[in-house]
């Protein structure tokens, strides 16, 4: 059977407010044999349940979340996603990673959303705190099809290193980046500027963060999702016994 892998929503609008994903998220998940779940923001005991059935959790990006979760202040450059996709994306990603060995998938805010939960902090915005990077991390208003594209630089012998060679440009579409690593998160690559571009969790399976948007690359990036995907199906167990290891 295929793995069952969760995807997050983003929240827009209203009233009354819509949920939404991109299509790419979907498509590259179910082109490299998963079958992707909408996971709708939910309370806990639901989310109890669905965790038990699924094999994995895709993270998508978005927009920013909250700095005080992080110990900072907003600086004015912050456009914060939906208080009810943040409450719900940080109750999910916290009770995968303590209350199951799901693999995990954050691109973009999801990787960010990783280092906060390890305890790590963000870059508010690079631009400002970057500003003589000449690294186009962001889109802005001149870039075609969403985003730009920068080489990044992968660690050797990373876990990440399995699936793109050493140097490889990639779809980038973001103006923040993990700033402190988070507890036992490793710093995997890199953008010409320094910016840290990829991050992973050594000891737990198939646990990474990735700056940028690989599913706006699907060539490129296939060797991911078939690994992503691959784990899931390794670790799918039955959802009797995925929910008492979770309780």
């Amino acid at each position: 059977m295929k793995p069952l892998i969760g995807i997050n929503v983003d929240i827009e609008g209203g009233p009354p407010p819509h949920m939404e994903v991109q299509t790419t998220y979907v498509v590259a998940i179910q082109q490299a044999g998963g079958i992707p779940i909408l996971l709708p923001p939910m309370n806990d005991e639901d989310l109890e349940q669905v965790c038990a059935r699924l094999s994995g959790l895709l993270l998508i990006g978005g927009r920013d979340y909250c700095p005080t979760r992080y110990g900072q202040d907003p600086e004015p450059c912050i456009e914060l996603t939906h208080p009810l996709r943040e409450d719900f994306d940080f109750r999910l990603l916290k009770k995968v990673l303590t209350g199951t060995d799901l693999p995990i998938l954050g691109v973009c805010a999801g990787a960010q959303l990783l280092n906060i939960i390890k305890g790590g902090t963000l870059i508010q915005d690079i631009p400002t705190e970057f500003p003589d990077s000449q690294v186009k991390h962001s889109r802005g208003g001149d870039a075609q099809n969403g985003y730009h594209k920068h080489l990044v630089k992968i660690e050797k012998n990373s876990f990440l290193s399995q699936f793109y060679t050493e140097d490889v440009e990639v779809p980038t579409s973001h103006h923040q980046a993990v700033g402190k690593l988070g507890d036992g998160l490793r710093a995997v690559a890199f953008a010409e500027d320094g910016i840290i571009e990829a991050i992973e969790l050594p000891g737990r399976p198939f646990t990474v963060g990735v700056q940028w948007h690989p599913e706006r690359d699907i060539l490129t990036s296939n060797k991911l999702f078939s690994g992503f995907v691959k784990a899931c199906q390794s670790l799918k167990k039955a959802p009797e016994v995925s929910s008492r290891k979770a309780g």
